[in-house]
């Protein structure tokens, strides 16, 4: 019998014909899983051509030759890798599934030669030696730095027998994530809860209602269950009455990757701090750490840790003050247990009520999906200029994806934006930002399609999805994203949208989340899903109120997360080799409080281990809320949160520069000075702690 992923002629494929659909997107109602292989073998070959034809040119390296050739090289390995990803991520199969073991490892074994090249590594040397004098213009200079610094990293330099290491170790590396990620996966697609009516006790109707919605998702009709997504589990945790079901929920949630099946992630752990060890070792860094830093803002582990520690202290000692106050109610309540890490979220709900006389199911029937999305539409309408306008003629991969085209303030088409919202089995568990192409000017004026991904809860029998505040912020985070990816505005593919630091990449998405809580906004556009009747003053003034609540708790389950993988990526590999003994000692060193977890446990930590964007990176979501903090200051200053001469700075030096100036530059363009490191202490509640510490 064939292989059925390759049974398509290439003459047929869609994904090696021109689209002729709306804007030229992917099509995808016409995608089939074995179209994938022989359209990234075509690629791969069209590629290394390319790559080939740079490399052993005759005439001497100059800008044209090399640095715009390796920008315009690789276009159709570009295009079908982002389609594949993006449904390897939002809505696998088996079949595709079983492909990305496949591609990930081909992938590393195309890259690595290319980026190990040592002739093409010395045309680029050369330019890189000689920069001063090749009248660039400033986004050009920015890219021949950025292309040198990316090929010496990846170690062009290195001897050829280093480099025969480095290649296995990448390949190596890109199997044990791939893994990691298809492991997680399957724990939570394996795992439900059913709620039978006793069940069912202090759980508000709106999640009941979720609740069979994820059943209906999952051929259940009629049941209810909870999943192992986030936005099931954590409301599940904050309002279930059932001690004994919060605690299996928040065990089955806290275990994935950890289960000792056929999915567990230790072992691939273990392999991959070997392997990422070893690597910076080759390249001349201590530890991984100190090679990953070196090219971020911050620059040095030490410098991360001393943000860490400087918000740890007066976190933790917050978290501790309200596990005392929780501990009390429980023996009001005439109760007689300990405070247990599944009683935290469901104690400080009820604490937050007696404080500021606020609960999350309070204002939740107030926030639909559709209103928060108008919304956060609405906020770039006002402060960019743009519009947006539902298009139904896309294809798309699901269908509850929507798809919005995206026209700038003179009218023009700026940008497809897709929105895929919902929690199913075949995505995996986040919220994230992608794009099926980036904007660029190189050839001709290219506008992005920009991915906005989430799990929310869907709404059963018709019903509006219902958002908490922390999934409404989510939606504006990820758009926040989506913003930086639609308002680039670059000539070179490698400068374009969230091609950034890590440690900066946050910065757009963290600052838009201020205007979700912005009464000005809630006041227009949290309605409730019934009457239509606006969010009461009373209400409204309660929830801005309860905003900082539970900050103790939030900020210790972030940054103690942080500090691991910190220390993960900068003590030895073999410090890990039993990977729960090392995160014990490591939260025991910190002083981690009994009752609450990592918001990341390390076999489901899948930001750093099922690739490594944020590896030795995680802490990069606090550096920047430094800058968003402040940020979003120079808005409060001007006394009008859309003022027009703040909002075009924003735009020009934030969200459309993409990586084509430099992060810390860029920043003090549009604030007028380098960021104030209290302004995130102050956003958190956190500044009396901390000077109390």
């Amino acid at each position: 019998m064939s292989d059925p992923r390759q049974t398509t002629d290439p003459e047929t494929n869609p994904l090696l014909k021109a689209w002729v659909t709306p804007f030229a997107t992917p099509p995808f109602d016409e995608l089939k899983p074995e179209h994938f292989l022989p359209a990234f073998e075509q690629a791969f070959a069209d590629h290394s051509a390319e790559v080939a034809a740079i490399t052993n040119d005759p005439a001497a390296a100059d800008f044209a030759n090399t640095i715009t050739a390796l920008e315009r090289s690789g276009k159709l390995l570009t295009k079908v890798a982002a389609v594949f990803y993006d449904l390897v991520s939002a809505h696998s199969n088996p079949a595709i599934l079983e492909i990305d073991k496949e591609v990930s490892l081909r992938m590393a074994r195309h890259w690595n030669p290319i980026m190990m090249n040592a002739v093409l590594f010395g045309r680029i040397a050369h330019l890189h030696e000689n920069r001063a004098g090749l009248g660039l213009s400033p986004e050009q200079l920015r890219l021949l730095e950025r292309t040198y610094t990316r090929f010496h990293r990846s170690g062009a330099g290195l001897s050829e027998e280093a480099k025969a290491r480095m290649a296995e170790i990448n390949e190596k590396l890109a199997q044990l994530g791939t893994s990691f990620s298809h492991h997680l996966l399957g724990d939570e697609q394996e795992w439900f809860m059913e709620l039978g009516e006793a069940d069912r006790e202090g759980l508000p109707e709106s999640f009941v209602a979720a609740a069979k919605a994820a059943a209906e998702e999952r051929g259940m009709e009629g049941k209810a269950i909870v999943t192992l997504s986030r936005s099931s589990t954590e409301p599940f945790l904050k309002s279930s009455a059932r001690r004994d079901l919060r605690e299996k929920v928040y065990k089955a949630f806290t275990a994935r990757g950890d289960n000792g099946n056929a999915n567990d992630n230790n072992g691939n752990i273990v392999e991959i701090l070997k392997l990422r060890e070893e690597s910076a070792k080759l390249l001349g860094y201590p530890t991984f750490a100190a090679y990953r830093l070196e090219d971020s803002m911050a620059k040095t582990p030490d410098a991360v840790r001393g943000l860490l520690e400087r918000v740890w202290k007066p976190a933790r000692a917050r978290a501790l003050a309200d596990r005392d106050e929780m501990q009390a109610l429980i023996t009001e309540e005439g109760a007689n247990f300990k405070l247990a890490p599944w009683d935290w979220r469901f104690y400080a709900e009820k604490l937050r009520l007696q404080r500021a006389n606020f609960d999350d199911a309070a204002i939740k029937p107030y926030l639909t999906l559709d209103h928060m999305i108008a919304a956060a539409f609405d906020c770039a309408t006002r402060l960019f200029g743009i519009t947006f306008d539902e298009r139904k003629d896309v294809p798309a991969w699901h269908p509850d994806v929507r798809v919005w085209e995206v026209k700038g303030p003179d009218g023009k088409h700026k940008a497809l934006f897709y929105g895929d919202y919902y929690a199913r089995p075949s995505k995996r568990s986040g919220a994230w930002m992608t794009s099926l192409r980036d904007q660029q000017k190189l050839d001709g004026e290219i506008a992005p399609l920009v991915i906005n991904v989430c799990n929310f809860a869907k709404g059963a029998n018709g019903e509006p999805s219902l958002l908490s505040p922390d999934d409404a912020r989510t939606l504006f985070h990820e758009f926040g994203h989506g913003l930086h990816g639609m308002l680039s505005n670059v000539t070179y593919p490698s400068l374009s949208g969230t091609a950034v630091f890590t440690d900066f990449v946050e910065l757009p998405s963290q600052l838009y989340e201020h205007w979700q809580e912005r009464p000005e906004v809630l006041q227009q556009f949290a309605r409730h899903y019934q009457t239509g009747e606006p969010l009461p003053d009373d209400l409204l003034q309660r929830f801005l109120a309860a905003r900082k609540f539970n900050q103790g708790f939030a900020t210790v389950e972030f940054v103690s997360s942080a500090l691991v993988d910190l220390e993960f990526h900068t003590q030895p590999a073999s410090a890990a080799q039993d990977v729960r003994a090392f995160e014990k000692k490591e939260l025991e060193k910190i002083g981690m409080p009994e009752e609450i977890s990592l918001r990341h446990r390390p076999t489901q930590f899948g930001h750093i281990f099922s690739g490594d964007h944020y590896a030795s990176g995680y802490y990069s979501y606090m550096w920047s809320e430094v800058m968003d903090a402040d940020a979003f200051g120079a808005f409060e200053e001007a006394g009008n949160i859309f003022d027009p001469a703040v909002a075009k700075r924003l735009h020009d030096d934030i969200y459309s520069s993409g990586g084509s100036v430099d992060p810390e530059a860029a920043y003090e363009a549009f604030r007028g000075r380098p960021p104030e490191p209290d302004a995130l202490l102050r956003r958190r509640g956190l500044l009396d702690d901390a000077k109390a510490a």
